[in-house]
């Protein structure tokens, strides 16, 4: 085997390690970055009466609500169609239930 023959197999190798590496490294920074659900007890979620559950609003105290209204067609949602959660503009860094519901729901265009 020839001098450059051995330079580029170990340049390959090398390659392939630190792809692999690399690869690996992507999937848990993304893992890591997974957005937290918010909690009705969180003060931001009391304050907008948001519920994970839209059936579990309280009418009484926020009269605007409709039985159609919920987190997956409010114009701030940013999950994708069809998903359990997504991000919210409302409560950035944490995901919202796509049946849940708060004060700050607005239509979707």
């Amino acid at each position: 085997m020839s001098v450059v023959s051995k330079a580029w197999m170990s340049n390959r190798r090398v390659f392939m390690i630190q792809a692999v590496s690399a690869t690996g490294v992507a999937l848990l920074a993304s893992e890591a970055t997974a957005q937290a659900m918010v909690a009705e007890t969180d003060p931001q979620a009391v304050s907008l009466g948001y519920k994970a559950d839209a059936s579990k609003v309280d009418k009484a105290k926020f009269p605007k609500f409709a039985a159609s209204q919920n987190c997956g067609n409010c114009a701030l949602y940013q999950g994708k169609a069809g998903s359990a959660a997504g991000a919210c503009g409302i409560f950035p860094g944490k995901q919202v239930a796509a049946k849940g519901w708060c004060s700050a729901w607005a239509k979707k265009a």
